[in-house]
């Protein structure tokens, strides 16, 4: 078996990502190989050929994979596929973009937010909002999946595996890069942060959210937000964790204000630590939180800020 992963890149850099898909690739079995593609991204080559269990890196460098599009992106794995069995990304907006494209193309089914490998055509995948887990068996020749990056501990670095140019260049006719607007922060980036603090509907407004930033600077944490806070407008929709928005499994994970709905717990349900604080002691987010503490969030915020 052959399996090639797409890499995640963030500004030109490997993002922390690709590790956790290698890991998911190593359970898998087989020869792993790294594509990078993108342009002026020989760094984030030369970081993927670290990584334990990656045989090689093929690298895409050309200003047609600039902004990793999904219409040229997919194109290129589509010239590549012929020479693997699987071909996985993270479950990220990219891999989100690309891996349905070339799964129509490759006409075959896409396994989504694979979070366990029982075997090279068993999957399990979360359905009904994480209710449930589905077990799905795959007969096809080549594996499209994505995988949820929170179930797989990333692999560590010592690999040196060799770096190949591919020189396929794609036409793009059909789409162009316009702009792009990216929120500036000195915090952690919300999927990779070791340590979360999210805000819910019981913060009663975006201006009450500040209770939230003198926590998340002592602890070094992201700052997320519910469904309900980022619909109400609190918040802008970057912050949103839980089903239809950020998956994050952090060390830690502070939910001030949340109720609990389903939507919200599967995004964040697989954290290692999870405190709840909310005024309703029978919130469904005391279910699975660790430690809950009962109480009015705008008396105890400033308290644990004070304590911290």
């Amino acid at each position: 078996m052959s399996i090639l992963v797409l890499a995640d890149l963030h500004e030109g850099e490997l993002a922390a990502t690709t590790a956790h898909v290698v890991a998911a690739a190593q359970q898998v079995g087989g020869d792993i190989d790294v594509l990078v593609a993108g342009e002026g991204v020989q760094g984030a080559a030369d970081a993927a050929a670290r990584f334990d269990g990656v045989s090689r890196v093929r690298l895409a460098d050309h200003s047609v994979y600039a902004h990793q599009l999904a219409e040229p992106l997919s194109a290129l794995i589509v010239a590549l596929a012929d020479d693997y069995t699987h071909i996985l990304s993270s479950a990220s907006t990219t891999g989100k973009n690309v891996l349905p494209r070339v799964a129509a193309l490759k006409d075959v089914s896409q396994i989504s937010e694979v979070l366990a490998i029982d075997s090279a055509d068993i999957f399990k995948r979360p359905i009904y909002a994480g209710n449930a887990i589905a077990t799905v068996k795959s007969d096809d020749a080549l594996k499209v999946m994505t995988v949820r990056t929170t179930a797989f501990d990333a692999v560590s670095e010592g690999g040196s595996a060799a770096i190949e140019a591919v020189d396929t260049v794609v036409e793009n006719t059909q789409s162009q890069f316009v702009k792009e607007e990216l929120a500036q922060s000195d915090r952690p980036e919300l999927g990779g942060a070791r340590t979360v603090i999210s805000g819910g509907r019981g913060m009663g407004n975006g201006d009450n959210f500040k209770l939230l930033d003198g926590i998340a600077d002592k602890l070094g944490a992201a700052v997320g937000a519910s469904r309900a806070a980022v619909d109400a407008g609190f918040v802008p929709n970057d912050m949103q964790v839980g089903q239809t928005g950020k998956i994050v499994a952090p060390d830690l994970y502070i939910a001030v204000g949340i109720s609990g709905a389903i939507q919200h717990l599967a995004g964040m349900k697989d954290s290692k630590v999870i405190v709840a604080i909310n005024k309703d002691d029978e919130a469904p987010i005391f279910q699975v939180a660790d430690y809950g503490l009962v109480g009015d969030l705008f008396e105890l915020l400033p308290e644990l800020e004070r304590k911290l």
